[in-house]
């Protein structure tokens, strides 16, 4: 353990898999206090679990981001059990793949990717912005995609729509707050080896092979290399790194 987040107090959302889970195990590697949260319950008491056998200390929070009531209670848990909020990494989303092109997508489905990728973490943002003014501190960081930054032709519009505006609502906030001592940022994954990614490749044979040869490292990359990205962003490594949109993707869109 180097120490990065040593007795700092670490949020994340959707941190009962993929690279949520990741990336709770590494910020109590480096010394932070977890709060895990989640919809599905018993994953995210199996990561809290995970933390604790390895001496570190963390909760778990059910929490559905598309609840504005319920991720400001989610805050507030997060402050009475642990004193404050230094960081947090907003990483709840959802696919959009709904095996139809945009003029035949099924309008509820759109809706449900919006609610979850935009809406929700703006409410994240809203609620935890509002307890790091009042200590005059914190980090934020939120999980975009390359799909944020770039179209797709693999990937629905619904999903790349709702990721390019999670890539502007984090410069825009990142900007605003500042001066408030509240840094923000992005990461933004390629491919990685996801139980999302995954299922796309079993719905489309070809695609796995597709996405190697367009990219440089030539693999799909690993849950873990994220979440390095996320915890030095969340670090006093990055101290002077604010709007920044952190592409981890091996190199494909290069």
């Amino acid at each position: 353990m180097t120490g990065l987040l040593e007795a700092k107090v670490a949020l994340i959302t959707g941190g009962n898999s993929g690279i949520g889970k990741a990336t709770a195990l590494l910020f109590a590697r480096e010394g932070a206090k977890v709060v895990v949260t989640a919809r599905r319950e018993k994953e995210g008491e199996e990561t809290v679990d995970l933390i604790k056998q390895r001496g570190g200390e963390a909760i778990f929070i059910k929490v559905d981001v598309t609840q504005a009531s319920q991720v400001k209670a989610m805050v507030e848990k997060t402050v009475e059990n642990f004193g404050g909020l230094d960081c947090a990494f907003n990483n709840a989303g959802r696919p959009g793949d709904a095996g139809a092109p945009t003029h035949e997508y099924p309008e509820d489905i759109w809706q449900q990717v919006m609610d979850v990728n935009l809406t929700g973490t703006f409410f994240c943002v809203k609620y935890e912005l509002q307890q790091m003014v009042k200590q005059g501190k914190g980090v934020i960081v939120n999980d975009a995609s390359i799909a944020g930054l770039r179209g797709s032709k693999e990937i629905s519009a619904s999903y790349v729509t709702s990721k390019h505006a999670v890539v502007g609502l984090t410069r825009s906030v990142a900007l605003e707050y500042a001066r408030k001592g509240i840094r923000v940022n992005a990461v933004c994954p390629g491919w990685i080896q996801t139980s999302m990614v995954e299922g796309a490749f079993q719905r489309h044979p070809d695609l796995e092979t597709a996405i190697i040869d367009q990219t440089a490292l030539g693999r799909v990359g690993t849950p873990q290399e994220v979440a390095e990205a996320v915890v030095w962003l969340c670090s006093e490594a990055a101290s002077y790194v604010t709007g920044h949109t952190l592409v981890v993707d091996g190199g494909m869109s290069t």
